[in-house]
């Protein structure tokens, strides 16, 4: 699998899995401009490598003004991988709506944003990819998660939606994990298998298989990534 010569935008590039994915991208020959709201412990100076931190992508002026600071840095956006946002766990009987207002706004709204304001430069590559993340669980939800499933769902939607909108010009396609192997998620699970969890790594490699020419033909895709669950 190669990325090389391949100008891809990473949001949410600071946490676990965009930092997986971060890694990989280099390492697969592409140019990375790494986005995200919060700021790195740590500078980093790797070569083809592009950070804007504190960009709230919810914000659609935010985006706009990001895309395009990042397509000048890289002379344009081959891909664009919408990694940015979050997960909560809460019981329907308990719930509050501002929680469903929060799972929209940081999964939809800016998978939505990063990528209506990537369009035009995505239009100009000429080889154009945007890979969205979803949830297994967007496909058959259980208790405690349906804010943030219905989030995932949408997004889900969105990629075909987009795909079918963008047919022969832009691939859009989405991964939907099972549980993740992170840190967070080995505390709040510490009686779970770990060991049957996809791995930031191995997720990692079926995204930036999906920005790759080896994917080619590939677009509306749903991937479920579940590991060994």
């Amino acid at each position: 699998m190669s990325n090389k010569g391949r100008r891809i935008v990473i949001t949410g590039a600071f946490g676990i899995l965009g930092a997986a994915v971060l890694d990989l991208a280099l390492a697969s020959g592409a140019t990375v401009a790494a986005v995200d709201y919060v700021t790195p412990d740590s500078s980093d100076d790797r070569e083809g490598l592009y950070t804007f931190s504190g960009i709230d992508l919810g914000d659609p002026s935010a985006a706009a003004a990001c895309m395009t600071a990042a397509a000048e840095k890289m002379g344009g956006i081959d891909s664009l991988i919408n990694i940015a946002g979050g997960f909560i766990w809460e019981n329907f009987a308990n719930s509050n709506i501002d929680s469903w207002d929060k799972m929209f706004h940081i999964n939809v709204r800016t998978t939505v944003n990063a990528s209506q304001a990537a369009l035009d430069f995505l239009l100009q590559s000429g080889s154009a990819s945007i890979v969205n993340i979803s949830a297994n669980n967007a496909l058959k939800s259980v208790a405690g998660v349906a804010a943030y499933t219905a989030s995932k769902a949408a997004v889900a939607k969105l990629t075909e939606s987009l795909a079918d909108e963008f047919k022969a010009k832009i691939r859009v396609n989405a991964v939907l994990p099972s549980v993740i192997d992170t840190p967070l998620n080995r505390r709040d699970m510490p009686n779970a298998d770990s060991s049957a969890w996809v791995t930031p790594a191995e997720l990692a490699n079926v995204i930036l298989f999906l920005t790759s020419p080896n994917s080619s033909a590939v677009t509306g895709a749903l991937l479920p990534v579940t590991g060994r669950v």
